[in-house]
């Protein structure tokens, strides 16, 4: 038929002219067939098609096989993993009649009925997409309300997909609750968006709700390398591995730099044209500048960062790459089983292993504190180049510091170890120093001893130990009756532990090498360390409140109170030292 209801493809491809065109040539078509990109012409049509989802396809699967298909879904993640795929093909799932016609609801539709090609098409009168970043209000949500009331045109199930629906407002979104949580038997409601956190509960209640995983480099890899093979383009396998880097886990974006790489390719896609594309620098330069960065070699990191610069990288990326690549050294020095993994690119699990053996924990923390609070300085800097230069300087003289925890237990050592970790010979006296009867052995041996004299010395000992519930338990749980080593009479709680006496007279026995005897009694005791720090801590505050300068502040500020009164000579529990407290006890008696 011809006219107003002739044949859509009809309509598409007007004739070919005949004969020469205007000058001369025969006219090429009037409409050329227009360029698809990748994000779409491979957009995935069924849930086998979804790549890196498998829980959420498992769930709907069996949902669609049993017949418990919910009436809302909420799908949520970053952008580009398959939220408004999954939607759509949760549309034709639902509708689906099969190629005879008379299919029901099934996890794998056909993809030829009508209603299949009708919502591939996004011409279905009874699948209805909203997009809530520029429909936000009340009365865009009552359109929807109303359509509800009425059954499918042609579908079997009306569904209604609204995209990233935490831009609706309050009042939007309360007008959706009642039809929300008790929609028609026809009806159904798929949301998407990327801020979960912006919904409001009582949306989400309502909502069966599916987290979108971010899709791991290796599955991004594998995919982008069947699409490349599908359009018959070469792409080497570290190109494909920097372009799934670059997407972060998003599909949609890993596809579209894929579609620009293979636009600017003549032939091959290489690893050096993703490079230059993407602005980076060659992942085997970064490694170059990790290496000289942690070597304390400024003029080597400035050579490589002049080249990267002749090359047109950006300096505060290549930072970022730098900052990448001490998290990657830190989580293979933290799990070494990484690094057979196949998440990593080669070169993360061979030349990112040797660093990791090289670099301690503290050292690469160190690293990636500077590096953070650099790749903040490089936005600010009026010149992004010489102020990340300035950080790799930076990080070259740190480079043979020794960490805050080697300077501290250097410091409370009293200087003996050199920063080699030997200690240095005395002048005259070399046979002394390493006879194992000599004055400076014996000298360390004693400081290796701990001096234990009170009872509290021996929580410290349990404490510097790293027996934290042990430690409590002593604070807390036990009263002293007799303290007289290497005997020790204890009255504990009954919340204290079985073993206590047991796991402390090993430890004791362990740290000093002489036998420790616990004995538990049913004697009255003193009070615990807790108690009496806490007295202690009451009385300092009773002392402060009757000097007569407090006194004075706390009637000019009405209201004001004593928070902490801090006393230098108290030790970590709040109690004088004990030499302290027996002299003030001395004190007392010769007072009476």
């Amino acid at each position: 038929m011809s006219g107003l209801f002739q044949d859509e493809s009809q309509l598409d491809t007007p004739p070919a002219p005949e004969g020469p065109g205007l000058f001369g040539d025969a006219l090429e078509p009037a409409h050329a067939a227009p360029y698809r990109v990748l994000a779409r012409k491979y957009r995935p049509t069924s849930f086998n098609d979804l790549i890196g989802q498998a829980a959420m396809v498992r769930i709907l699967r069996n949902a669609f096989a049993t017949g418990r298909v919910a009436h809302a879904f909420m799908l949520t993640g970053v952008r580009g993993v398959g939220k408004t795929t999954t939607a759509r093909i949760i549309a034709r799932a639902l509708n689906c009649t099969g190629p005879d016609g008379k299919g029901g609801p099934t996890a794998d539709p056909c993809g030829v009925c009508p209603d299949c090609a009708a919502i591939l098409a996004d011409r279905h009168p009874d699948v209805v997409e909203m997009d809530a970043a520029s429909r936000t209000g009340v009365d865009d949500v009552r359109e929807i309300i109303e359509a509800t009331r009425f059954r499918p045109m042609q579908a079997r199930t009306k569904v209604f997909v609204i995209d990233e629906v935490h831009m609706l407002s309050r009042n939007a979104f309360n007008a959706l609750l009642k039809t929300l949580e008790e929609p028609p038997p026809h009806v159904k409601f798929v949301f998407a968006t990327t801020e979960l956190r912006k919904v409001p509960v009582t949306v989400l209640s309502r909502c069966q709700r599916f987290d979108l995983r971010r899709v791991r480099m290796a599955e991004l890899s594998a995919h982008f390398a069947r699409i490349a093979g599908r359009e018959a383009v070469s792409v080497e396998p570290a190109a494909l591995d920097l372009i799934a880097r670059a997407a972060d886990g998003s599909v949609r974006d890993g596809l579209s730099l894929l579609d620009q790489a293979i636009a600017q390719a003549d032939g091959v896609v290489t690893e050096a044209a993703v490079t230059n594309m993407l602005g980076l620098a060659d992942r085997g330069m970064v490694f170059d500048l990790m290496d000289a960065v942690m070597s304390g070699q400024p003029r080597q990191a400035l050579q490589i960062t002049e080249l990267a610069h002749e090359r047109g990288a950006d300096l505060g990326m290549m930072l970022q790459d730098l900052l990448e690549l001490t998290y990657t050294v830190t989580r293979l020095k933290s799990v070494p089983a990484l690094r057979e993994s196949q998440d990593l690119p080669e070169a993360e699990r061979t030349r990112g292993a040797a660093l990791a053996d090289r670099l301690s924990v503290p050292v690469l923390s160190r690293a990636w504190q500077m590096l953070l609070k650099g790749v903040g300085e490089v936005e600010t800097a009026p010149d992004r180049r010489a102020a990340a230069e300035m950080v790799l300087i930076r990080l070259c003289h740190v480079s043979d510091l020794p960490p805050p925890g080697d300077l501290v237990r250097r410091l409370s050592g009293g200087g003996v170890q050199a920063a080699g970790g030997t200690a240095p010979a005395p002048s005259g006296g070399g046979a002394r120093a390493v006879a194992g009867g000599a004055p400076i052995a014996a000298a360390q041996a004693e400081q290796t001893v701990p001096r234990i004299t009170s009872f509290r010395d021996v929580a410290a000992l349990v404490a510097e130990k790293r027996e934290a519930m042990l430690h409590a338990h002593l604070i807390h749980s036990v009263h002293l009756v007799r303290f007289a080593p290497p005997v020790i009479e204890l009255r504990p709680q009954p919340e204290a532990p079985k073993d206590l006496a047991a796991r402390l007279g090993t430890l004791l026995t362990e740290a000093t090498g002489t036998r420790w005897t616990i004995a538990l009694s049913t004697a009255e005791g003193e009070a615990t360390i807790a108690e009496q720090g806490s007295a202690a801590d009451s009385a300092r505050r009773v002392t402060a409140a009757d000097h007569p300068l407090v006194r004075a502040i706390i009637d000019a500020f009405p209201g004001a109170r004593i928070d902490t009164v801090h006393d230098t000579s108290v030790d970590e529990y709040g109690l004088p030292a004990v030499g302290q407290q027996a002299e003030l006890a001395d004190d007392e008696e010769c007072e009476e």
